[in-house]
């Protein structure tokens, strides 16, 4: 069978290219991606290319697929798996997975594995190890959200606080806290929001900042308080003194940022017993910041930093996202087919917005949601889209998903 793909053959070299899969083992699965989350991680490694850890030397004679925030569908079942997995089973993939000492992904470190395509080949390690798990929301895209609401599951289930004998670690957020989310009105920041509400233990008050007037205002739009938990949203480009703003006294701190200035306003605004988690991953290796040891030493604030999930932490997001305790709508900004997705992994960090999200079975410019007003006085499918999401809050959902896919051209 044919597939197409992005796939990577060096730095900043993507090509979107035909080829032939070949015939799956009887311990694969071939699949057709519906959906792909693009990532700043995939950003990041397609400038690394074979100097990333998952990435292999011979990418040049043999380049890997691209993408790792994906939902399939099972097209057919190799005959060793027959009873396990069916024709028409949806799916999301963890992404990092470990093999003895080695550390693979989707998106890294495959040939015919990656989200990037039309068609894929799961491999039988993957299937073999559970890295394949199944998905029963309402719509693929969800399943797409689910890899970085995981690793903000990760990061909340990372988080620590003291026991009365300040030795044993009570793990998660500080139950009736309060959360500190800096530079957090991106997609990720939405997003733990999210997940802090859903989750337990969980705050009682959530802080979002951000210095974008722009992403302020739909954060504020967008995010509501619930379960008990009360959420504020401020703009701080023009305040001289953050901590007044917010308080000094909170309890975890997720930095969505790789600032020295964010860093240091985590911690002067953590209190005794806080946990600090660096959420934000830098791309250069000397990276610093000036932090208070004599609080790290007296007053027992905990500095972490977490990157990716683990499988329990996915089947978590996936679980969060299919009861729809997690509404992961909000942070969709754009949408496009698998003809967009090179150009805009190698310009993610320049589009404004949320997630980029790829339909990879379709052809379509990359295209804000905001814009879809305006694409449709000349193009009758994003008409009908901007009708859709005018009636969601100018949010993405499920019945937009199903327009598309049933009226855009195919690739």
């Amino acid at each position: 069978m044919k597939t197409k793909a992005v796939r990577l053959y060096g730095k900043k070299d993507m090509r979107l290219e035909e080829f032939e899969l070949p015939k799956i083992r009887e311990d694969e699965i071939l699949a057709r991606v519906v959906t792909d989350s693009l990532c700043m991680s995939s950003y990041k490694a397609m400038l690394q290319a074979s100097d990333h850890r998952c990435i292999p030397d011979d990418i040049v004679e043999n380049p890997i697929i691209m993408g790792h925030e994906l939902c399939a569908v099972i097209e057919q079942v190799g005959a060793k798996l027959s009873g396990k997995f069916k024709t028409g089973d949806v799916f999301s993939a963890q992404p990092k997975m470990y093999f003895g000492d080695e550390i693979t992904a989707p998106g890294y470190s495959y040939t015919t594995y990656g989200g990037n395509a039309t068609y894929i080949i799961i491999p039988a390690e993957v299937i073999r190890d559970g890295y394949l798990l199944p998905f029963s929301g309402d719509a693929h895209y969800k399943a797409s959200m689910a890899e970085p609401i995981s690793c903000i599951v990760s990061a909340f289930r990372s988080a620590y606080h003291l026991a009365p004998n300040n030795k044993d670690h009570i793990m998660g957020l500080k139950e009736g806290g309060s959360l500190a989310i800096l530079a957090g009105c991106g997609p990720m920041g939405l997003g733990a929001a999210e997940v802090a509400m859903a989750m337990t233990p969980r705050p009682a008050r959530i802080v979002l900042t951000d210095i974008d007037e722009y992403r302020v205002s739909r954060a504020k739009a967008l995010l509501k308080s619930k379960n008990g938990v009360q959420v504020e949203v401020f703009n701080t480009s023009d305040v001289d003194d953050i901590p007044a703003l917010l308080g000094n006294n909170f309890d975890d701190v997720l930095i969505m940022a790789p600032v020295p200035q964010v860093i240091e306003l985590a911690d002067a605004i953590s209190g005794i017993d806080s946990c600090i988690n660096f959420f934000a991953g830098p791309t250069q290796k000397d990276f610093y910041a000036r932090v208070n040891f004599y609080d790290v030493h007296y007053n027992y604030k905990h500095i972490i930093g977490t990157s990716g999930g683990d499988i329990d932490d996915m089947k978590e997001a996936l679980q969060l996202i299919e009861t729809g305790a997690v509404d992961v709508s909000m942070l969709v900004s754009h949408i496009g087919g698998l003809n967009c997705a090179a150009e805009a992994t190698l310009n993610l960090p320049s589009i404004p917005g949320s997630k980029k999200l790829v339909y990879c079975g379709i052809d379509l410019p990359l295209a804000a949601i905001e814009d879809f007003d305006k694409l449709g006085q000349t193009d009758p499918l994003f008409a009908e889209l901007h009708k859709i999401c005018a009636a969601n809050n100018m949010l993405w959902s499920a019945q937009a998903e199903q327009y598309l896919l049933e009226n855009a051209k195919k690739i």
